[in-house]
Order: C-alpha cells, then sequence, then structure tokens
C-alpha cells in the first residue's frame, strides 16, 4: 500500500518562494548594471557636449584650444561666489598659457529666489561674458536677464558686462543707474538687474583675491 503524498511543508515553501525572489532580484539587478553601464559613456557625452554650449556663450573659441572640461580647478564655497558649497571653474589654455577661467556664481537675493550665473574672465580679470543659468524671476519683467527672453535682440541686458574689470569701473560703479551706477535696467524690474550686477561684482574680485591659485599668476604678472 503506497503512502499518501504529502504537501510541502511551509518552511520549505518559504525557501523555495525566497530562493525565487532572489533569482529574480540578482537577474533585474543586473539587467539595470548592464543597461546603465551601457549608456552611461552616451549620457556623459550629451552631457559634457551641453555644458560646452553653454560654456561657449561666455567663452569665445579664438581663445583658447585645449578642453576646459578636462582642465578644472576646484573652488570652495565663498561669499563672494554666493555659494554655500564647493564648485568648480574651468581654465582654458591657448598654446599650453592659461587664458581664461569659466565658473559659476550666485545671485541669492534676486527678486524670486537665487540667479545661477555662469561667468567668463580672462587671466587678467577682464570679463569675456555672462549669463544666467537658472532663475525664477518674474516672466515677461525680470526674465529680461536671459538674452533669448530679452525684447532687445541686438544689444542684449547681459551683454554690457562684456569687457569690463575691475580695473575699468570704479566700485561705486557696479550698480544699476538708477542707484548712481552704470548699468540699465528696466523700469519696474530693478531688483533683478541690481542682485546680477552685484554678483558679478562679487565674483570678480573672487578672482582678483585668489587669481594666483586659479590660473597661478598674480594680478600684476597677467599679460
Amino acid at each position: 500500500m503506497t503512502s499518501p503524498i504529502q504537501p510541502p511543508s511551509a518552511a520549505r515553501m518559504a525557501t523555495r518562494t525566497a530562493i525565487i525572489l532572489l533569482i529574480f532580484v540578482v537577474a533585474f539587478t543586473s539587467l539595470l548594471a548592464g543597461a546603465y553601464f551601457w549608456t552611461q559613456p552616451a549620457i556623459e557625452a550629451a552631457a559634457a557636449t551641453e555644458k560646452m554650449k553653454l560654456i561657449g556663450e561666455v567663452l569665445p573659441r579664438q581663445i583658447y584650444d585645449n578642453d576646459p572640461l578636462t582642465d578644472s580647478v576646484p573652488l570652495p564655497a565663498n561669499p563672494l561666489l554666493g555659494a554655500d558649497e564647493a564648485s568648480t571653474a574651468y581654465r582654458a589654455r591657448k598654446d599650453g598659457k592659461i587664458s581664461a577661467l569659466v565658473f559659476e556664481a550666485i545671485a541669492p537675493d534676486g527678486y524670486s529666489g537665487k540667479i545661477r550665473l555662469l561667468i567668463g574672465v580672462t587671466v587678467d580679470g577682464t570679463l569675456l561674458g555672462v549669463r544666467v543659468t537658472q532663475h525664477k524671476e518674474t516672466p515677461g519683467l525680470g526674465d529680461y536677464i536671459e538674452p533669448r527672453k530679452d525684447k532687445n535682440k541686438e544689444r542684449p541686458w547681459i551683454t554690457q558686462f562684456d569687457g569690463l574689470s575691475l580695473a575699468t569701473v570704479s566700485d561705486r560703479e557696479w550698480r544699476v543707474r538708477k542707484d548712481g551706477g552704470r548699468f540699465d535696467s528696466v523700469a519696474g524690474a530693478t531688483v533683478t538687474p541690481r542682485a546680477v550686477v552685484k554678483a558679478v561684482n562679487k565674483a570678480l574680485k573672487f578672482v582678483a583675491e585668489n587669481r594666483r591659485q586659479l590660473v597661478g599668476v598674480t594680478a600684476g604678472e597677467a599679460q
């Protein structure tokens, strides 16, 4: 007489379920890892292209022949940059010599919060360009700090900084005209440009104070 088939015990069923789940998790994780490593180079290349496109707006192509993204120097958190965390400065070189820096600064006192800026400056402290990379200013009023939203397409507001330096603009001139300075602003929207002008001025002071660490020369040695 044959014995009746015994149902699997609860312990055996739990073990079997756990093994199946483990196999599923391992297989799924392996697929995700494979997809990540397969697509990561393309993602990084796309990010680098986007970053260089933005850098190109404040860094004229004719003044460098290196890849700035591979030549960088860390920037500490500093009130002159408006940053409470470390960031990075990218160095442009021409024939092996550093010609300019590109870095981020933050205007913390915009009308609707922080305004992030990308700044290009030569070794001697002359501004090559300034661009707003992020802000929350009022659409149609304070957002003219972005060239694509500025109604003046021939000479966008942000281009007022091109070619200026601490040597050519006195400290009291780093203000909007309403405050006795040299920078234009749109009536009814002076808080935004006021914040940007102040942030750019502070950023130039940061470069002047840290030039040797950034590019290896002092103000007097810069050509």
